[in-house]
């Protein structure tokens, strides 16, 4: 069975506080960051809005991306947010809703 998983950025609000983390269960992640049931970074900040996501098929591959893009400049990351999600819209909502 091929499982999904998840690299992705949240942020305190436009060019805001960013967080990149990876998970198998994206809708799952963003309720716990939402309701604050994630001790660490994200919940001390309020890191808590979706702009940014990509998929991948091996928890590997998610963890080394993450870790790449954990590196990247803060210009680099904005630049890659603001590529598919200019208006920096809570991506979440397309499926928690």
């Amino acid at each position: 069975m091929l499982r999904t998983y998840y690299v992705y950025i949240l942020a305190s609000g436009k060019n805001g506080t960013l967080y990149v983390g990876v998970t198998n269960d994206l809708a799952r992640r963003m309720y716990e960051h939402k309701h604050g049931l994630v001790e660490g970074f994200a919940k001390k900040y309020g890191v808590k809005t979706l702009v940014y996501f990509e998929t991948g098929e091996s928890a590997e591959g998610a963890i080394t991306r993450e870790k790449t893009i954990k590196h990247w400049t803060r210009a680099k990351k904005l630049k890659t947010i603001e590529a598919v999600n200019p208006l920096w819209r809570d991506l979440s909502e397309d499926f928690t809703a």
